[in-house]
């Protein structure tokens, strides 16, 4: 599984003109569900973004969390992140895990971080949708549950 978490003032997501997820300070979080993904990656992905220490502490350090600063989530499905490009000019999307697949992982990162007190909003997975936010820093970090980063 990836993920690519920015530190966000606000943000927001629509779908055909109609904002369907709405936050502000905190995540976007764009999630990419891979073929094979599994608890162990699930369990990665959903400690390690609420745990994230990228928030500054009085000291102006990057020393708190989202749960720390009471932050809210954005959560945008998007099997684009397990594109491969390495073997030409368009990737390769084989990667991606199936929608039957993905979209219940989705949603149970989700409801997982709903049931840690967290706010989180979404957008429609598998929907064309516009993203637009307001990177804070800016801050964005990549996490792969299998290469551990």
């Amino acid at each position: 599984m990836r993920a690519v978490i920015q530190r966000v003032e606000k943000a927001s997501v629509s779908v055909e003109g109609e904002i369907r997820g709405q936050v502000g300070a905190g995540f976007l979080v764009l999630i990419g569900v891979e073929e094979g993904d599994g608890d162990a990656d699930f369990k990665y992905i959903a400690d390690k973004v609420p745990n994230l220490r990228v928030f500054e502490d009085d000291q102006g350090k990057m020393n708190r969390s989202l749960m720390d600063v009471g932050g809210e989530v954005l959560a945008v499905s998007q099997f684009t992140l397990l594109g491969d490009a390495r073997g030409g000019r368009r990737p390769s999307f084989i990667a991606a895990a199936r929608p039957e697949t993905a979209d219940p992982m989705y949603e149970r990162l989700v409801a997982e971080w709903r049931a840690r007190g967290i706010r989180v909003e979404t957008g429609v997975f598998g929907a064309h949708m516009k993203v637009a936010l307001v990177n804070d820093g800016p801050v964005t970090i990549l996490l792969d549950s299998r290469r551990r980063f």
